[in-house]
């Protein structure tokens, strides 16, 4: 068993708390990110999607899971199970610093997920307190006006990593 945090950062201009639609623990929030197989390491051709409301039973034993997956070159199944309550947004003191915030806890048997993918489904603040909400972060980048604070806002060079975590 091996637990991987989701580290995500990016440089915020007037933004801040940068996380999921629902929050870090957003059940609903779709995380996107290629597989590499623990036997064989092949990688996954396609993105696989997990969602926290999505769960399935463990094949063997009791309790579920939330993806089992078998390797499509070796036959190894693995499972991605996510861990909530880890999660925090990405605000701009972290943003400013050159660190990174972690969004959500995976724990992965048989599996290292690796080139985690921005959609849809995120909000933001403005420093001011303006709320953007369902923010497309496909496009790699988001640049939008806030009236109340009257500055142009924006959200570019997004990154996102797995750390091991004990």
């Amino acid at each position: 068993m091996v637990n991987f945090t989701l580290m995500i950062t990016a440089e915020l201009e007037n933004l801040t708390n940068l996380q999921p639609q629902g929050g870090c623990d957003d059940p609903d929030f779709s995380y996107l990110f290629k597989l590499k197989c623990g036997r064989c390491g092949e990688i996954s051709q396609k993105e696989t999607c997990v969602l926290l409301n999505d769960t399935v039973p463990l094949p063997v034993g009791k309790g579920t899971t939330h993806l089992i997956q078998k390797c499509k070159f070796c036959g190894r199944d693995g499972t991605v199970t996510m861990i909530e309550g880890k999660g925090k947004p990405l605000t701009q003191e972290i943003s400013e610093s050159g660190k990174y915030a972690p969004l959500m806890l995976f724990d992965c048997r048989g599996y290292e997920p690796v080139d985690f993918v921005f959609g849809d489904g995120w909000k933001v603040e403005s420093l001011e307190g303006t709320k953007f909400e369902n923010v497309d972060l496909s496009s790699g980048e988001y640049a939008d006006y806030d009236e109340k604070g009257e500055c142009p806002v924006m959200i570019s060079a997004l990154r996102a990593t797995f750390e091991v975590t004990k």
